[in-house]
């Protein structure tokens, strides 16, 4: 061979190397950008147990360009398709829409922060999240500071996230501006009628609701309220020296009783009256989150449903699955508020749940530094209160549902469909042509132990209450507008999740 030819080998190799570099750039945007474990747009997901809304079938899901374009059965498809993920007997459904977390950002991205809580959520089938407008500082209360938390979220999520507002004193009153926080985009608003915890969100009354439900009205968007009203005579009891001993859950419990709840409740109802077909704030919808007491407060929102009234109610997986007899001395990381209550309350729950009185679940995780929570103290009373629970509610729910022969449809109802709707998310919470290719796959008869060893993504996992429990339903895989974020311990290099605005 001449020299002329060993000369060109070095330039044919580079040539051949820049014409594979382009062909693997072009083969998928997804892939080049780091956004997904897949290396392909247009694919198709297998399973012999697909939950759509018309039942569970076994087939396949053809997803291209980040939507779901068809979906065909088993006899349909028989293996003919190229780029097919087949699962076999594993569970596919609708990616879970959780209305209520926490992530802190900006301002307290110690407790949590975008980057890991939405790492957490897809590990834990999460495809969308609506975050919290308190815990980050500043609050989110205006369009200033709702644009603080989009720069935050923007290049930081994993999954899709959206955010509420705050109603507070400070805007309740101003139609300007709740009008412009609509605007800007948020799903919605939230408010307190007791003290939050956060100087810069302060409570509530049926006042400043009723202002903000006929500002809501106009948008047909949701007011979420924590609905617990402070009584003077309990109140006293949560100092250090008052009512028991302060290391003791039941010291806690007795400082916010189900009347709190009840209380609350029975005052919206004054106002939601408002909501109904004809009336001044028709289109506005309210919202009662993390219900806890399954007694009156449940029977008085029952019966505001049958008077026409537009309410829904939430409660959350620690409350279906711990009672307040089994919360050791000390151990601060199952406080929260309203509190977890005794197993009978926690019976009539999950028959709430079952017979649909209970709309949907959320997770309300509510996270901190490890030490505000107190964990060698102890102190119940000085502790601070919320539940860390994103990456496991999906199996939570699912494992101590078993006992009351929870099915897949109802996981999609509570989880996906009727979230989806409170949060405007009209393109998902559900397996259909048109819809977001938001796909989580699991293994529901798969045992797992969370412990130490097994991976963990919230930023603070030693405060969970979860740790230590043993759960049925390993996520496998989770896929946020048809790329794949999380598989089986590992997420996509980029985060390219969608920050949703209301429109």
């Amino acid at each position: 061979m001449d020299l002329l030819h060993w000369k060109l080998f070095p330039l044919l190799a580079l040539l051949a190397s820049f014409l594979f570099f382009f062909y693997i750039q072009d083969s998928s945007k997804s892939s080049q950008s780091g956004c997904s474990l897949f290396p392909h747009s247009h694919y198709w997901i297998a399973s012999k147990r697909i939950v759509t809304p018309q039942g569970i079938i076994s087939g396949a899901v053809e997803i291209k360009g980040g939507s779901i374009v068809s979906i065909v059965k088993n006899k349909d498809w028989s293996g003919k398709f190229k780029q097919v993920v087949d699962y076999g007997n594993a569970v596919v459904m609708p990616g879970l829409i959780d209305v209520h977390a926490h992530l802190d950002d900006p301002g307290r991205a110690e407790w949590e922060g975008f980057p890991s809580g939405t790492k957490a959520a897809a590990a834990g089938g999460i495809t969308t999240l609506i975050d919290m407008p308190l815990n980050n500082f500043p609050s989110t209360v205006s369009t200033e500071t709702l644009k603080l938390k989009i720069e935050a979220a923007e290049k930081s999520i994993y999954v899709d996230v959206g955010f509420w507002g705050g109603l507070v004193p400070e805007n309740a009153f101003n139609a300007t501006a709740l009008e412009a926080l609509l605007d800007a985009g948020v799903h919605g608003l939230k408010s307190f009628m007791c003290p939050s915890g956060i100087n810069d969100f302060p409570m509530t009354d049926a006042r400043h609701i009723k202002a903000g439900l006929s500002v809501l009205a106009k948008y047909k968007r949701p007011l979420l309220v924590h609905s617990e009203i402070q009584s003077v005579v309990e109140s006293h009891l949560e100092t250090e020296d008052g009512g028991g001993d302060p290391r003791s859950y039941s010291t806690y419990l007795k400082t916010r009783p189900p009347s709190w709840e009840e209380a609350a409740v029975r005052e919206l109802l004054t106002v939601t009256k408002d909501t109904r077909s004809g009336g001044p704030a028709e289109g506005a919808h309210l919202h009662v989150v993390h219900l806890s007491d399954a007694s009156s407060s449940l029977d008085l929102i029952k019966e505001a449903k049958r008077r026409g009234d537009s309410i829904t109610v939430e409660t959350c997986p620690h409350y279906l699955a711990f009672s307040a007899e089994e919360i050791p001395d000390g151990d601060t990381r199952f406080k929260c508020a309203p509190p977890i209550r005794d197993a009978a309350n926690k019976e009539k729950l999950w028959n709430a749940l079952m017979e649909g009185d209970i709309d949907m679940l959320s997770s309300d995780h509510s996270p901190t530094v490890p030490e505000l929570k107190l964990l060698n103290d102890g102190n119940f009373l000085k502790a601070w209160g919320g539940i860390s629970s994103i990456q496991f509610v999906l199996p939570v729910t699912w494992s101590y549902g078993q006992k009351y022969g929870i099915t897949l449809e109802q996981l999609v109802s509570w989880w996906s469909e009727r979230p989806a709707k409170l949060a405007g998310q009209h393109s998902k919470g559900a397996i259909a042509i048109g819809n977001h290719a938001d796909v989580v796959v699991w293994e529901p008869e798969v045992e797992f132990d969370l412990n130490e060893d097994h991976p963990m993504f919230v930023k603070n996992p030693s405060i969970s209450a979860y740790i230590g429990k043993r759960l049925s339903g390993k996520v496998l895989a989770t896929f946020v507008r048809g790329n794949l974020v999380y598989k089986e311990g590992n997420h996509a290099f980029a985060a390219c999740g969608s920050t949703i605005l209301a429109t």
